[in-house]
């Protein structure tokens, strides 16, 4: 895949545009910002809570949802997943007629069809690769982070420009940005949260936790161990590759990285996460959390629960507390 940079992008495509940022939580601040900043016409649309009274605090006009949506040329979604559908049927679909841009972060409701745009309406995407923290930050340092761009749907034969516009409005293209399809962001970025950076990482850590503080060893100490380092290898991954990790740990924890790994993590973890994959794209883990989140989502709210409950968390914020700058 080839990297697109600043040369490739024309920011002029959004003179005398109207972008409407609809959610200012964290990626809706963080990108509204660096579009304005980068003096593109931003306006904001939120229900009235403290992320509008925020947007409101940051220097925006803020408006109720439908209002935003009916003023803006493009409609750049940035709500929770569970909220983009009945959202928009019900205060933005009216306004999406031809010739407006509708824009995410997220291919969820467009892949899953939670959302079916209109054949006049172009379709895209604008998607850091980073926390919404680190985006802002590195705009402001004047760099940026890696994104992707995608079009779903090109119905005026602008939508790639569009699209490419934002993100460079963003910062995106000073670091480089990846073309892709929004199949492949949405199956992978799913993929990807579930087995290896969200569940994997988070399961990993509380079952080295528990063994280690089972057979009678330090809770702080396991913590550290199991828990704490991880910031501390996944940092040289990020600056170096693996390869930059290993040459930089002793040859003790390498050569038990060779021996060990391959135990915990063995081959039927692999052919679960194929099956994982399968139920990503086939619409079944989507169906499952659509189902979950128009229900109040009571079992997330018992799992966060029993999270918060659990002794890696007691002992976590125990050991943060101690080191905090006084």
């Amino acid at each position: 895949m080839k990297l697109i940079h600043d040369k490739d992008a024309d920011l002029s495509v959004l003179n005398g545009k109207t972008v409407a940022v609809i959610g200012y939580g964290s990626q809706g601040s963080a990108q509204a910002q660096c579009m304005r900043d980068s003096g593109v016409n931003v306006i904001v649309g939120s229900i009235k809570d403290a992320s509008y009274a925020k947007a409101v605090q940051d220097g925006f006009e803020v408006m109720d949802i439908a209002s935003a949506a009916a003023k803006a040329d493009l409609v750049h979604l940035l709500l929770p997943d569970e909220f983009h559908a009945p959202v928009y049927k019900k205060e933005i679909e009216k306004s999406m007629v031809a010739g407006k841009t509708l824009s995410c972060s997220h291919g969820f409701n467009i892949i899953f069809k939670e959302i079916v745009p209109p054949a006049g309406v172009n379709v895209i995407m604008v998607a850091p690769k980073s926390p919404a923290t680190e985006e802002r930050k590195a705009f402001l340092e004047g760099f940026g982070v890696p994104g992707l761009v995608a079009v779903h749907q090109d119905a005026d034969g602008n939508a790639r420009a569009l699209a490419l516009a934002m993100a460079k409005a963003m910062g995106f293209t000073r670091a480089g940005v990846l073309e892709c399809t929004f199949a492949q962001e949405t199956y992978e970025d799913l993929f990807g949260e579930q087995n290896v950076l969200c569940g994997g990482l988070v399961d990993l850590m509380k079952y080295g936790f528990e063994v280690l503080t089972e057979a009678g060893y330090p809770p702080e100490m396991a913590y550290f161990e199991c828990v704490h380092e991880v910031k501390l290898i996944v940092d040289l991954i990020y600056e170096g590759g693996i390869q930059k990790m290993n040459a930089v740990i002793s040859n003790t924890a390498e050569w038990g990285e060779y021996v060990n790994g391959p135990r915990i993590i063995t081959p039927d973890v692999k052919a679960r996460m194929v099956e994982s994959l399968k139920d990503i794209e086939s619409g079944k883990f989507a169906k499952a959390w659509m189902a979950e989140a128009r229900s109040g989502a009571p079992n997330l709210l018992k799992k966060r629960q029993e999270l918060g409950k659990h002794p890696v968390e007691i002992v976590g914020a125990q050991i943060r507390a101690l080191f905090e700058k006084k």
